[in-house]
């Protein structure tokens, strides 16, 4: 790690929450695809100090690790290759599955492994932007893989992708939105084999069906449903055979052109928050949507809408109740969702660097990468905001804060990084 620099005054040693350390971290925005986790003893200074161990990683990647049991699960390229990595508690390597070639990222923040790898305590699904979508075992054996490339033509996202694999009861479900032909698609979890594949598209003015969005697997009236955002609707899938069950349109009526979905929508109780617009460019737009009734909702759930505040690439957290925005260039806005309404608002400190992370809240406390590798956290208890510290991590970091027990894990582009209190360190 490079020389870390310090935030005025404000910085506070090394202090722990109290209550218990979370479990797993299964999958991109963790087992309540929500961002946070409301309990937990994490380290609020993330210097040399809290530095419990640093592995090296084979090659540039910007997805996001996961946590299963006593492993780390984290994909990167290997000697030119898609690979998924397992590291032990300790930051040792335990096992890698190789698979084809790996076609490199061409935005800057880009990379062939985007997407985040999933778990259900048996498999650990990935898929990778040469098309390879896989399941290996827990102990790193091949379990199936197939080329979504190969077998439904080529991805024209015009940037690189963004979804990560999600999972039903029986299925790995994944979904790709881009100019031309978009579709969901579940596949067997044990024999890779296809159940279902289903059309996903939508008339839209130029890019807006250019999608980076990760499905939601969610229960809706008694079902297994799959929530999906972008081109300008959200969707339910019935997770058995695909088919829409629920539908909501209306998001951009004046049909503004360059408008992709890359942010995620958060969901608190029965309300989709769904950030959209382009907040880099200031056109932001948020809203709030009832994800109740069925059929097409578009005339009658939506309760709210802003066209103040939005982010374009992170992702917004729920916690405690409230949801909370890191904006591409540090606004940091807690708003009520059942209202949209803002409790308050704050900023991190200005930069030209933009953040493409999306933030982590573990106990009150706010984690949040900004490109450039400065990893800033706050304390974000009630409706008080303040700056805890700023950690130069001495490079790029794109991928989430990750909790594992009551360290913090954090992802750069050439190392994985895990973080803890004093405690917590002196606990192997």
């Amino acid at each position: 790690m490079k020389p870390l620099h310090k935030f005025g005054a404000r910085i506070l040693a090394v202090f722990l929450l109290s209550s218990s350390a979370h479990a797993d971290w299964p999958s991109w925005r963790g087992a309540d695809d929500n961002g946070s986790v409301a309990s937990g003893e994490f380290p609020i200074t993330l210097n040399e100090a809290a530095t419990v161990w640093k592995a090296d990683l084979p090659g540039k990647g910007c997805s996001t690790p996961i946590v299963w049991k006593d492993q780390i699960l984290v994909t990167a390229p290997v000697d030119g290759k898609d690979a998924v990595l397992a590291f032990d508690k300790s930051g040792a390597a335990r096992w890698q599955a190789v698979f084809e070639k790996e076609i490199k990222g061409k935005h800057r923040n880009g990379s062939g492994c985007n997407a985040s790898p999933i778990t259900d305590g048996s498999g650990v699904f990935v898929y990778f932007k040469s098309g390879t979508l896989a399941a290996v075992n827990l102990e790193g054996t091949n379990r199936w893989q197939t080329d979504l490339v190969e077998r439904f033509g080529p991805d024209n996202r015009y940037w690189d992708h963004g979804t990560s694999p999600v999972l039903t009861k029986d299925h790995v479900i994944m979904a790709r939105m881009h100019t031309g032909d978009s579709w969901l698609a579940a596949f067997d979890k044990k024999s890779g084999k296809l159940a279902w594949k289903v059309a996903r598209n939508y008339k839209v003015p130029q890019e807006s069906d250019q999608c980076y969005t990760t499905p939601i697997v969610m229960q809706h009236n008694g079902r297994e449903v799959i929530l999906v955002w972008g081109s300008e609707h959200l969707t339910m899938h019935d997770a058995a055979n695909g088919s829409v069950v629920w539908s909501c349109g209306g998001f951009n009526p004046e049909a503004n052109k360059l408008w992709p979905a890359i942010a995620n929508p958060v969901i608190v109780d029965d309300m989709a928050v769904i950030c959209f617009g382009r907040n880099d460019r200031g056109i932001p737009r948020m809203f709030g949507v009832l994800l109740t009734g069925s059929g097409d909702v578009t005339e009658t759930n939506h309760v709210w809408q802003r066209d103040d505040i939005s982010s374009f690439v992170p992702s917004p957290v729920a916690h405690k109740g409230c949801v909370y925005l890191v904006r591409d260039k540090g606004e940091v806005e807690c708003i009520d969702p059942a209202t949209g309404k803002t409790v308050w608002s704050d900023r991190f400190p200005r930069n030209r660097a933009a953040f493409y992370a999306s933030p982590l809240i573990a106990s009150d406390v706010l984690y949040a990468p900004r490109e450039d590798g400065r990893v800033f956290v706050a304390s974000v208890v009630g409706d008080r905001f303040q700056l805890l510290s700023e950690t130069d991590f001495g490079q790029p970091v794109i991928g989430s804060p990750v909790p594992d027990g009551n360290r913090i894990l954090i992802r750069g582009e050439e190392n994985l990084f895990c973080l803890g209190a004093e405690e917590s360190k002196t606990a192997q």
